[in-house]
């Protein structure tokens, strides 16, 4: 990935940063292809979108954010998982079924 192309990485990610109020973060790094599809299905009918990001973007897409995230992105390791919903705990649903 070029330098240009994290660049609109980075500030598609800021905006959807600024743009939700529900955003989950989970570890996504254990999941092989098979199960990553699955979660992605999961999460498109109900209606929550999921994008599987670096931790290096998304720092620095944190850190452009008019949000303050504080030291969240220490804690963030192998990839991170972004959820988005409009409903607060769907996403949280949506782990739950899954993780069964």
């Amino acid at each position: 990935m070029t330098k240009a192309e994290k660049s609109v990485v980075i500030q598609s990610l800021a905006s959807k940063l600024n743009e939700n109020k529900n955003i989950y973060l989970t570890d996504a790094s254990g999941l092989n292809s098979v199960q990553t599809s699955k979660l992605r299905r999961a999460c498109y009918k109900s209606n929550i979108k999921l994008f599987v990001v670096k931790n290096t973007l998304l720092e620095k897409a944190m850190t452009s954010s008019e949000k303050e995230f504080g030291e969240l992105f220490q804690v963030l390791k192998g990839n991170t998982a972004l959820m988005f919903s409009d409903i607060a705990n769907a996403p949280a649903k949506v782990i739950k079924e899954f993780r069964k």
